[in-house]
């Protein structure tokens, strides 16, 4: 190296941020929105330090789909100058240290995210939860559908095609309004404003209930439980999600929900009493980011009572043409 390289390069590294940023790829490749959550330094700052560190040789960059891993260029700069980082990235430094720990933090939590995580990191053209979603809805056959607390009609939206006919309530005027436009192009869907815990519909009216996120909204739980299995056929499926028990109400209240979820057990015993026979009750899911919400996916059946109408599997599922779910 010339004087000058050596004059340039202690004048690069003589800058904090540059050095935390070596020091922090010096053993693994990371991203961009990686190092941003772990310095705490802003997006435009972390790139352009990464700019001139990657002009000076001392970082290499690789892309991988929309986005691009940095690693330290070990290989090609003096042994004085690896010397120095190799020290720094095994220092006892404060500012260094904590910035170790919280990458751990960070790969710790993408571990247990799994699946999830790498699917949303790793981008390819129409690789996405709701294309999955989308996918798995084609393999559908429904009858008479109510969703039970539809918000914008997102998920009602999903199945509609599969459903002979599908029938949408929410307490929201607001929500109404913005699910019906979203639902229009369906004739055999309806929307109308209503309350969970006093549906208006007569008995035995539907071969499957959705409660999507609905339960923890609720002022009565219980009640509207005990609503949907009286909407319930003989023989109809309820399938309920809502937030597994938690501790995070400051997370989730600001979204209007009444109680901190409910676990597995709580759900199974609601659903039992109200009537059911219930398939299953657990968490299905926990989300990767902090506070690390879990989802419980329950499911449950309407026993077919004696003195019931039986209703044979080519009678809940029909043709697929629209009809009213009071026929």
């Amino acid at each position: 190296m010339s004087l000058a390289q050596y004059v340039e390069t202690l004048n690069l590294l003589g800058d904090e941020s540059r050095m935390r940023l070596c020091a922090l790829l010096h053993q693994r490749e990371l991203c961009v929105t990686d190092l941003v959550k772990v310095t705490g330094l802003s997006q435009s700052r972390v790139s352009t330090h990464l700019g001139r560190l990657r002009d000076a040789g001392l970082v290499r960059d690789r892309r991988h789909g929309a986005q691009c891993f940095y690693g330290l260029a070990a290989d090609g700069m003096p042994d004085t100058v690896r010397a120095l980082l190799e020290e720094a990235a095994q220092g006892k430094d404060p500012t260094l240290l904590g910035d170790r720990q919280r990458l751990l933090e960070l790969e710790s939590d993408r571990r247990e995210g799994g699946a999830a995580d790498d699917l949303e990191r790793f981008y390819s053209p129409g690789r996405s939860w709701q294309s999955l979603a989308l996918g798995i809805a084609a393999l559908l056959e429904l009858g008479d559908v109510l969703d039970v607390g539809t918000g914008d009609g997102a998920a009602a939206a999903s199945i509609a095609p599969y459903c002979r006919s599908l029938t949408c309530v929410d307490v929201s005027p607001r929500m109404v309004v913005v699910a019906s436009a979203r639902l229009a192009s369906f004739e055999h869907v309806s929307v109308l404003e209503a309350d969970g815990h006093a549906l208006p519909f007569g008995a035995a009216q539907f071969d499957l209930v959705l409660t999507f996120h609905t339960l923890t909204f609720a002022a009565e739980p219980t009640r509207v439980l005990k609503e949907c299995a009286r909407v319930l056929r003989p023989g109809g499926r309820l399938v309920v999600l809502c937030l597994d028990e938690h501790q995070q109400q400051e997370v989730t209240a600001r979204y209007g929900e009444r109680h901190p979820g409910f676990s597995p057990r709580t759900l199974r015993g609601w659903l039992s009493r109200a009537g059911f026979s219930v398939e299953r009750a657990a968490v299905s899911c926990r989300e990767a980011k902090k506070p690390h919400l879990q989802v419980v996916l329950a499911t449950a059946i309407k026993p077919r009572s004696s003195n019931s109408r039986s209703y044979t599997d080519d009678q809940m599922h029909r043709s697929r043409g629209p009809r009213s779910p009071a026929g």
